[in-house]
């Protein structure tokens, strides 16, 4: 694929802490990212803020304050792991839908574009500036603009399920689905918002977990264990 749009979430790279960050489990992404970078694909990321902040969990903070707090969960996770990426070699830009000072720049198709062009990761921050949207939807939506090839969902879990496998032993994986029956069947891979705006921009998604050895470079080159979600 000649460019994609890699989803992290925030749990994940806060590795058995659960919360913050895990250097250890950011370095062995970044080292991932590097390959595919280094084969020539293009590389946008979006990463969660649950390692931070999860607003729709607070019962006294209005939603859109607390939804604010998340995108700003977001900046942190972006920043943090784009100086990670950069202590292995890769040049990298964190872009915001909304203005943050010196910190980072501002999002535009045509300024990820030339980011792109110059071989530099774009992390995209801050969701998409605005509440009630989740990174589900800003990771579709940023994949759209940016015309990517697929949205990689690096998970903890390792693909689509028919049930929650957690709480259900039984549960049986897809090694394949369409978009429309994970929506038929509110199977929840990504939120009802994020899941039609695939659907009608026909963007595939692939889901893995992010535990698995390599899975990052295994999935761009063929060797992919997880779920395909189809949109044609």
């Amino acid at each position: 694929m000649k460019r994609i749009l890699l989803k992290l979430s925030g749990e994940a790279l806060a590795g058995e802490k659960h919360t913050g960050f895990d250097e250890a489990t950011v370095t062995v992404v970044a080292k991932q990212v590097k390959q595919i970078v280094d084969q020539g694909t293009e590389v946008g990321i979006v990463i969660g803020g649950g390692n931070f902040w999860r607003g729709r969990t607070s019962e006294t903070i209005d939603r859109t304050k607390a939804d604010q707090i998340g995108m700003l969960a977001t900046v942190m996770n972006c920043i943090y792991v784009s100086e990670i990426f950069r202590s292995i070699g890769m040049k990298t830009q964190v872009l915001t839908p909304f203005t943050c000072g010196a910190f980072t720049k501002l999002f535009s198709k045509d300024r990820a574009n030339k980011y792109f062009s110059k071989g530099m990761v774009c992390f995209f921050a801050g969701g998409t500036g605005h509440p009630y949207f989740s990174t589900d939807t800003a990771t579709v939506l940023r994949a759209v603009e940016i015309e990517a090839e697929g949205i990689f969902l690096a998970k903890a879990i390792d693909g689509v399920y028919d049930s929650d496998p957690k709480l259900n032993p039984s549960a049986v994986k897809f090694d394949e689905i369409s978009i429309q029956e994970v929506i038929d069947r509110k199977l929840a891979v990504v939120d009802l918002t994020a899941s039609i705006m695939c659907l009608e921009n026909k963007m595939p998604m692939y889901v893995f977990s992010l535990n698995e050895e390599n899975s990052i470079v295994k999935t761009l080159n063929g060797e992919f264990s997880g779920t395909k979600v189809t949109v044609s």
